[in-house]
């Protein structure tokens, strides 16, 4: 990590969860400059030992008092939490990164992934926002591919159809997977359906449109952080029984003509990208591939055979970590480097 010397607090809402956990192992991965991890959930975990840099750390419930002294505050707890002590925190001096869906169409509160807009992290005045929002899952992995190509080639329509993990729903999702291949008799499918053996193109529930929310949260988080409202997005969005890693088919209609092999080497270089683009070896990105993994991989990349300036490829990223707690962690380095 490159930044400064700065030590900080970071209170963590949403501790016990997947995406909870996951900060955690992130923040101890990357070295991020903590003197205190504060671990915060719900009353019916308050009490759990959580572990960070070999020191032992009790979760506690939130308090107005628990964010006194806290730099940084990463939440991950849904919205209703988020809406109910974001603010909390950022009146007592906390840096609040959310990763609910509460506050990421608030034309005041950026939403940011940090290979596509860092800038807007930060007030004219340069001192950073006092809550910014992290993306939907499926909408941090699809921007990080999409911006190189914006800028080199103009984007003008999006087509994409995701096969998401099961953890995309987090520990109930992940255990009803388990319960099913269990032969265990479901009293509710978490997933609609059953999702053992099966796809489900249902994720949140519909709206008046057809899509449903999760679609919608792709279509208007994508012109957000691209700062480009002409951007035309069409997903749909499937469920599928992986337990890491979501998958998304692109099908990318851009404003030049391009060359592959020009498009290979620009996404070669961009930032939080790893290309696996070798068909004859069977080299793609796989689920597998991205697990426990920062990046986005890219492959399967090839010019739309009726439309010469359409540009399909298959991208995967782990949605705990990219999709989530990555990309907060990642907004956090770049609050404390620009501090420094």
């Amino acid at each position: 990590m490159s930044s400064s010397d700065s030590r900080c607090r970071v209170a963590v809402l949403g501790a016990t969860g997947l995406v909870g956990r996951t900060m955690i192992q992130v923040l101890e991965e990357r070295n991020f400059p903590a003197t205190e991890i504060i671990p915060l959930a719900s009353p019916r975990s308050a009490g759990q030992p959580v572990k960070f840099q070999g020191k032992e750390f009790i979760t506690q419930v939130p308090s107005r008092e628990v964010f006194k002294g806290v730099d940084i505050a990463l939440f991950s707890a849904g919205a209703t939490a988020s809406k109910e002590w974001a603010k909390v925190a950022a009146e007592e001096g906390a840096i609040v990164i959310d990763n609910s869906s509460a506050f990421r169409m608030d034309p005041d509160v950026p939403l940011v992934v940090p290979e596509v807009n860092p800038e807007a992290i930060f007030r004219a005045d340069g001192t950073p926002e006092l809550i910014i929002a992290n993306p939907n899952c499926s909408t941090i992995q699809m921007v990080v591919v999409l911006k190189p190509l914006h800028d080199r080639f103009g984007l003008k329509r999006v087509v994409v159809s995701t096969y998401q993990s099961v953890t995309g729903k987090g520990k109930a999702g992940r255990d009803a997977l388990e319960s099913e291949l269990a032969g265990e008799k479901q009293e509710k499918f978490t997933h609609f359906h059953q999702i053992a053996f099966n796809a489900v193109p249902q994720i949140d529930v519909f709206t008046d449109n057809g899509y449903t929310k999760e679609e919608m949260k792709m279509v208007n988080e994508t012109r957000k952080i691209m700062g480009d409202d002409t951007i035309s997005v069409s997903p749909t969005t499937v469920r599928i029984p992986v337990y890491g890693g979501h998958g998304e088919s692109l099908n990318i209609e851009l404003d030049r003509d391009f060359e592959i092999d020009e498009v290979r080497e620009l996404l070669r270089t961009a930032p939080g990208i790893i290309l696996q683009d070798d068909p004859s070896a069977s080299l793609y990105p796989m689920p597998l591939t991205s697990y426990e993994r920062d990046e986005v991989f890219v492959g399967r990349l090839r010019r739309d055979y009726w439309h010469p300036r359409t540009l399909n490829m298959w991208i995967v990223a782990d949605n705990l970590r990219k999709g989530a707690a990555t990309n907060a962690v990642q907004i956090a380095e770049v609050v404390i480097a620009k501090k420094g």
